[in-house]
């Protein structure tokens, strides 16, 4: 069975990242895959810029070793912070030996409320995912009007909901 880790690339609460994050387990679940969900969130008074430098944190190698180290596969879940992706997921990716990131599978998808669904912030990230051994699924979503799309915690239209299946799908043949 797939391992599948979605990422959700923010510490803010309530995020609209986090509600995407969430339909993509379920939909990953009725597909067979076993998925486990990490908030950023979640890195709060685990991770720190000294984790940058291997200090020794038992807390963020247990999250590491949870959720990247069991995975085949990631999902990220990017919302668009000034026209690319937050530090916090920045700081995450560097602070996690590039040996756990290797020779798996990524798919992203990016979030914002304006026109663009984070299109730069997917360009950014693809190239450190690449960097770090990562394969990339060339299906990168870029979801805009997040706030009226996701307003209720899943797609208010058809069309959404079939290109993220479409993705999905596409996906899961990688691996």
């Amino acid at each position: 069975m797939k391992k599948i880790t979605i990422i959700c690339g923010t510490n803010r609460r309530n995020s609209y990242t986090e509600k995407v994050g969430n339909y993509y387990r379920s939909l990953l679940q009725l597909k067979g895959v076993d998925v486990k969900v990490l908030s950023l969130k979640e890195l709060e008074n685990v991770i720190t810029i000294s984790d940058y430098f291997n200090k020794e944190n038992p807390k963020l190698q247990s999250l590491i070793n949870e959720f990247i180290t069991s995975s085949q596969g990631f999902v990220f879940v990017i919302p668009e912070y000034n026209g690319s992706y937050p530090g916090i997921m920045k700081l995450f990716l560097d602070t996690v030996h590039p040996s756990h990131w290797d020779n798996k599978f990524a798919c992203i998808t990016g979030v914002a409320g304006g026109r663009a669904g984070n299109l730069r912030g997917i360009d950014h990230l693809t190239g450190v995912l690449n960097y770090l051994k990562i394969h990339v699924y060339h299906n990168k979503l870029p979801i805009s009007q997040i706030d009226k799309i996701f307003a209720e915690g899943t797609p208010t239209n058809e069309e959404t909901k079939a290109v993220i299946n479409r993705q999905i799908d596409g996906f899961l043949k990688m691996f």
